[in-house]
């Protein structure tokens, strides 16, 4: 296997797929990925909750649709099979960022964990870690670019699983980024209903890119669809290619919030933006809110150096003790229509970490 940037010796081993033909080949092309790399299986679920997701996927999000049917090809199952094919990952067996907008360039620290998911669980438990021999859980990101027969065109990165992102672009330039909405207040669920109809978290990147070709067409899209919480809660970014961009939010009994700027860089951490829309009046960190006001401050004041130089300033990087580092640094293009990323692949000498080159995917046909 070639990895497009790091190896297994690495922290991050990257893999790029580039897939083309209808959405249910390029599904069934992902099925074959995960059921070749992991020992990942399809759940099942309740049989109403199943019919009532496929019903909103073919009517809100057809290409979604579409996918699964191939990815549940893939494992021998029919479309109409009563199981979830959510978060679908192809790591092997045994957060807080920062981003900002440019009017040119949408730039993301990639900010997460470097624990497995039991070891995470432990650390949340108040329980010590140990190395259980599984690997991290965003150490096998993936670089999706699908280029299908009946749809947009798009080229994502996603931490581990198939049917969500973290950032992307479609040919149309839309760009689109998550971030967690409140590090402060971010918990699990003391009750996880599983997937229902709708999107979770981690689908509403891709959901934009497959529908959306404009911050118009975005903002609809958001509107009118039905979201549900699924891990920590998000809040996404997005910008095209005329310049304009938007932070989404939801916020208390699942308000919308769409908030802009007139003028000057829209920067986003991990805090709700429509409750601090005063850059100067923020809140001070506290030793749970991991930065995130101080990093908006200086993302904010060192936009105008662009937002690579803006970024690393910001970017977690070896610190003794700490469970975290800047996993990726994304900048988004949409003129050019180009996903260009430089990867984490471990702690190096002196305080310092080691980078991949920064590598450029576009969106092509």
């Amino acid at each position: 296997m070639t990895y497009a940037a790091g190896s297994p010796e690495d922290f991050l081993a990257v893999r790029h797929l580039t897939l083309r033909g209808s959405q249910a080949e390029i599904g069934r092309a992902l099925g074959a990925e995960v059921k070749a790399r992991s020992d990942w299986s399809p759940s099942a679920i309740d049989p109403i909750a199943a019919r009532a997701r496929r019903t909103w996927f073919a009517r809100n999000w057809p290409e979604y649709a579409g996918r699964l049917a191939g990815f549940a090809e893939a494992y021998g199952l029919p479309a109409d099979a009563a199981v979830s094919l959510d978060d679908a990952s192809a790591l092997p067996a045994g957060s807080g960022c920062s981003a900002l907008w440019t009017g040119s360039a949408l730039g993301r620290n990639y900010d997460f964990f470097t624990m497995s998911w039991t070891q995470l669980g432990a650390a949340l438990a108040g329980e010590e870690p140990v190395d259980d021999g599984t690997v991290p859980m965003a150490s096998r990101p993936y670089v999706l670019t699908t280029i299908p027969d009946d749809g947009i065109a798009s080229t994502a990165l996603t931490m581990s699983t198939m049917d969500g992102a973290t950032e992307g672009v479609n040919e149309a330039g839309l760009v689109v980024a998550l971030l967690m909405a409140d590090v402060e207040t971010a918990a699990p669920l003391e009750h996880d209903p599983g997937p229902q109809a709708g999107l979770s978290v981690m689908q509403v990147c891709r959901y934009l890119l497959d529908t959306a070709e404009n911050l118009d067409q975005a903002k609809e899209a958001l509107m009118l669809a039905k979201q549900y919480a699924h891990g920590a809660p998000c809040h996404y970014i997005v910008a095209d290619a005329s310049g304009r961009g938007f932070v989404y939010e939801r916020g208390a009994n699942d308000i919308e919030y769409f908030v802009e700027v007139a003028d000057g860089p829209l920067c986003v951490t991990n805090h709700l933006l429509h409750l601090h829309p005063d850059v100067d009046s923020l809140p001070e960190d506290t030793p749970e809110t991991m930065r995130t006001y101080e990093r908006l401050r200086t993302v904010t004041k060192e936009a105008g150096s662009g937002p690579r130089a803006a970024l690393d300033t910001v970017s977690f990087a070896v610190e003794p003790g700490a469970p975290w580092r800047t996993l990726w640094r994304s900048v988004l293009d949409p003129a050019a229509r180009t996903l260009s990323t430089r990867f984490y692949l471990g702690d190096g000498e002196n305080g310092t970490a080691r980078h991949s080159p920064e590598l450029t995917f576009g969106v092509s046909r």
